[in-house]
């Protein structure tokens, strides 16, 4: 569930601190202090979104904004190597699933969700052109984002090296020749979803092992995100029972 900071003094004193803050908004016009406190956001790669007085108005529920709020997580993230911990704990080869630009929190949602239902052990997302984990999300994923435990990276390539690494096998979602069912998906693995507009951005897919393949049979090309994810996670909760 995402909070809500108000005012000036209150959002700089976030902005200063170690909170994860999930974007910006500030009123179109607003100057002084506004601006430094916008510097600042940006510095932090903080997404930063212009808004009217009224939707401001709203946001504040009725209090006094002075022209600024910032959404904030009430939900922790974790780090890459809380992710490698919990397969370690359990006994188990590493299940990671990687989205590179996700911006639809149905989808983030959606996608935890099956995550925690499939045993996987966590999620990656980036810190920016990124939804991260809003109320929104939280709604979409019927309470598993209480259970699954989601990284926040600023960079998917150097998360995607580190994994690789520790010997987790990197396998993008992509159109190829290789189909998902013909794939050994089984071991250490971290499965890419790209974005729903573009996909997996280049440097990311050069990036991973190898590319696997959902077939399209009909006119139209790609799948919802979260409908690609969960295809292939419940293949590899398929090929890792030996079924």
């Amino acid at each position: 569930m995402a909070d809500t900071i108000i005012g000036r003094n209150a959002v700089m004193e976030a902005l200063k601190s170690d909170r994860e803050i999930e974007k910006l908004i500030v009123g179109k016009g607003a100057e002084g202090s506004i601006k430094k406190i916008i510097g600042l956001a940006k510095d932090k790669k903080i997404p930063v979104h212009y808004s009217d007085k009224t939707a401001l108005d709203r946001i504040a529920d009725g209090r006094p904004h002075q022209g600024v709020a910032a959404q904030v997580s009430a939900y922790t993230y974790c780090d890459v190597e809380d992710i490698l911990a919990r397969a370690e704990e359990r006994g188990e080869d590493p299940f990671i699933i990687i989205l590179d630009g996700l911006e639809d929190p149905h989808n983030l949602g959606a996608i935890m969700r099956t995550a925690e239902c499939c045993g996987a052990h966590g999620i990656i997302i980036p810190k920016r052109r990124s939804v991260g984990l809003t109320e929104t999300v939280a709604k979409a994923s019927a309470g598993a984002i209480e259970y699954m435990l989601c990284a926040k990276v600023s960079n998917i390539g150097q998360a995607i090296d580190k994994l690789k690494d520790r010997g987790v096998w990197i396998a993008a979602c992509d159109m190829g020749d290789q189909m998902y069912t013909d794939q050994n998906l089984t071991g250490s693995l971290g499965i890419v979803i790209g974005s729903e507009g573009f996909g997996i951005s280049r440097l990311v897919r050069e990036k991973c092992d190898f590319v696997t393949s959902i077939p399209m049979k009909g006119k139209i090309t790609s799948l919802n995100a979260s409908n690609a994810a969960a295809v292939l996670m419940y293949e590899v909760v398929r090929q890792r029972n030996g079924k």
